[in-house]
């Protein structure tokens, strides 16, 4: 019986929007969720948000609400996003839910009574925006390596958990199970750092610099340490103690983590569950960094890329196929739109997409779109190894997969696409069709192009389910009958011959790159990769966009910036929009105007003023006109 499979992203720190960075690390746990559910593994994947500490305080003070109005909000963005990338997780976990802050009152508790929780006074270095103190070591210049300031020194009396106790321990369990942390370099990063003494770690804040977190069950006066609260989720969501999820799912745990948070992860994180009497999880999967213009991707210095936007413009699949392609699993990757597309053209146009539509239209033409027989004998002169390259092909990906060498699996199965468009070539199946002697070697070509359209299918399914059940359904299969199951794929000769095709269809059209003379501007760099006419969509799709009028009731200029205007609008609400018009219109003249406005935009902060919506304009070169109405309407009024 194959074993169950646990993955858990992160769950993330809700002081920003989700950007690519945590688009990644979940698209990655929803690749191979989806794969050990090929393998036939009852497999369960967590995710979630982590809501508490400074922080949130701070993020919350600058918006002016609440710390839970704002984690309310924040969490509901990532909760949203996650579908909207066909992430299919099986728990969305909040360290705010009433579950998750019991088993944490409990766990404190258990090690305290222990005796591995003392209190203390402290001195040392803290910095903000990681919420925990660093040691002079750690720290890059005197700042912190991750935010590029310096942390301030802090002097408070607090509660540390005795991590030193177990230094040793963690050391022998590392090198007694060498995969443990992987890739083997973040094995050897964490030893490097473990051959320092282990300093013990401060867990708690004084709710007198601190409230909003879980109170310590044996200390109404602290809250926990953001971090002893966040890293026990893994088993909150489970049902620690006693549940059956725990039994089932903790003993095959795998966490998916980026760099930047091994240290809690590959060192607190082991040592907490010691202390508890809890197993260690079975692997510590680390990625790289996503590098924008040679500078790590970070929300807290800027240059963060929007999945959506990506998503929207060029395809949910291709982007997805991008991010598991372009980055080895461990090392750091370069992210640019350029690339992006280079990919959708060479790999998913030239190669995947032009060998469908080619196989489609031949068994269209010669077969009347019904797959056709093939006989044996004929087959064995004819399939220039084929199968065998399947199953080659099927072993290399699943043990790529297995080891999270995503980029491996997928070259993998872009080298059998290459052999298959040189079968074509070779077999030439055009010429065969022009001789009726030829007949049954065309009826074995195309039924081998066909059974390896299947075979792609599956193998493309972890990574672009939807291109997989369109090519799928094409090939006349029901994707809802597991055709892409990894002992389906391992089987040539699994197509009916007489079943119905589909018409070929184009499966990812190639995108014409313009070349664009236009300056940047404040508001982003001139279009470029994507035709002037965007892809058709449906009725269903248009229907999402909530388009309502609203009246301006204040405008003034943005400082610093040439072509932005601040707008107030009055809506459902007041709002505040910032639009690139400012050559086109004066303030004073759009006041009282009733213009149209894309009202459930998600917020973005231009010139640091927060953006709640997108007003709608006709642009003709440099000139442009707002989008207005021919009579007066009520604020609020939506467009139909």
């Amino acid at each position: 019986m194959t074993e169950p499979f646990y993955v858990t992203t992160p769950i993330y720190y809700v002081n920003a929007r989700p950007h690519l960075g945590h688009a990644y690390t979940t698209i990655i746990a929803d690749v191979i969720t989806r794969f050990y559910r090929m393998c036939g593994s009852d497999s369960f994947f967590l995710t979630g948000t982590d809501e508490h500490g400074d922080k949130i305080v701070r993020a919350a003070k600058k918006e002016n609400t609440s710390p839970r109005l704002y984690v309310d909000q924040i969490s509901a963005m990532f909760r949203r996003l996650w579908p909207e990338l066909n992430i299919d997780y099986s728990q969305f976990i909040r360290t705010t839910d009433s579950d998750h802050i019991a088993v944490v009152e409990q766990i404190l508790q258990k090690i305290y009574d222990a005796g591995d929780i003392y209190f203390s006074k402290y001195e040392g270095k803290y910095c903000f925006g990681c919420e925990r103190f660093y040691t002079e070591r750690e720290l890059v210049d005197g700042k912190c390596p991750d935010h590029e300031t310096a942390p301030e020194t802090i002097k408070e009396s607090n509660y540390f958990f005795k991590m030193s106790k177990y230094q040793d321990w963690l050391i022998d369990h590392i090198h007694r199970h060498p995969d443990f942390i992987r890739p083997e370099r973040y094995k050897n990063e964490v030893l490097s750092f473990l051959r320092e003494p282990l300093e013990d770690l401060c867990i708690s804040r004084p709710k007198s610099r601190l409230k909003w977190g879980i109170t310590l069950p044996f200390d109404a006066d602290y809250v926990t340490y953001v971090w002893f609260d966040a890293l026990l989720n893994y088993v909150s969501a489970l049902g620690y103690p006693d549940g059956e999820g725990f039994r089932k799912y903790w003993p095959v745990a795998q966490h998916i983590v980026a760099k930047d948070i091994l240290k809690p992860h590959g060192i607190y994180w082991p040592i907490m569950l010691k202390a508890a009497g809890i197993d260690t999880y079975r692997h510590l999967n680390v990625h790289g960094y996503w590098n924008i213009e040679q500078s790590k991707m970070s929300k807290s210095l800027g240059n963060v890329v929007e999945p959506l936007e990506l998503k929207n413009i060029y395809g949910l699949d291709s982007f997805r196929f991008f991010l598991l392609r372009d980055m080895t699993f461990g090392l750091d990757s370069s992210f640019s739109e350029k690339a992006l597309v280079g990919r959708i053209n060479s790999d998913l146009a030239n190669d995947l997409g032009n060998l469908f539509s080619r196989t489609l239209t031949m068994a269209g033409k010669y077969f009347k779109a019904v797959v056709p027989a093939a006989d044996p004998k004929i087959d064995a002169d004819l399939q220039l190894g084929l199968k065998s390259a399947a199953a080659d092909t099927v072993s290399a990906y699943e043990a790529a997969m297995a080891s999270f060498g995503f980029n491996r699996a997928l070259q993998a199965t872009w080298d059998f696409i290459g052999r298959m468009n040189k079968y074509i070539d070779v077999m030439a199946p055009w010429e065969l069709a022009k001789k009726d002697s030829s007949r049954k070697q065309l009826e074995v070509v195309i039924y081998n192009l066909l059974e390896g359209l299947r075979i792609i299918s599956g193998l493309i399914y972890p990574v672009m389910p939807q291109t997989a059940e369109t090519m799928q359904k094409h090939l006349g299969l029901d994707p809802s009958e597991a055709f892409y199951t990894l002992d389906t794929l391992k089987s040539w000769g699994q197509l009916t011959p007489g079943t119905r095709l589909l018409k070929s269809i184009i499966l990812f059209p190639r995108i014409e790159v313009k070349k664009s003379s236009q300056p940047a501007t404040e508001e982003g760099t001139p279009e470029t990769g994507k035709s002037d006419r965007l892809p058709e969509i449906g009725i269903d799709e248009f229907a999402r966009v909530d388009l309502r009028v609203a009246t301006v009731v204040k405008a003034e200029a943005v400082p610093r910036a040439k072509k932005l205007l601040k707008l107030e609008i009055e809506l459902d609400e007041k709002r505040t929009v910032v639009a690139g018009i400012a050559g086109n219109y004066e303030p004073s003249e759009l006041i009282g105007k009733q213009i149209i406005v894309v009202a459930n935009l998600k917020p973005a902060k231009i010139m640091g003023i927060l953006s709640n919506g997108m007003l709608l304009a006709a642009v003709d070169k440099d000139r442009v006109t707002l989008a207005t109405l021919d009579r007066p309407v009520k604020p609020g009024t939506r467009l139909r």
